[in-house]
């Protein structure tokens, strides 16, 4: 897993959540800091891909382990 410079534990939420409060720790952040999120709604996945591509953020890597869906997402800028 890559390094990242704040952790969402958005685990029990369901949508939308998970994009929410990481829309809001995203705004916390400078430019090129990246937030990494552990979730565990299966709709995330999509989500956050959508969250990206309309927001400018970059999606860094996603990935899912025992039913945990993490992402890293680099905030523009």
């Amino acid at each position: 897993m890559s390094n990242f410079d704040q952790e969402l534990d958005a685990r029990g939420l369901n949508c939308p959540l998970p994009i929410l409060r990481a829309k809001k720790a995203l705004n916390d952040l400078d430019g090129g800091q990246v937030l990494r999120i552990v979730a565990t709604d299966p709709g995330s996945v999509k989500d956050f891909q959508a969250f990206t591509r309309q927001t400018g953020n970059e999606l860094l890597e996603s990935g899912e382990t025992d039913g945990e869906f993490t992402f890293l997402i680099k905030k523009a800028g």
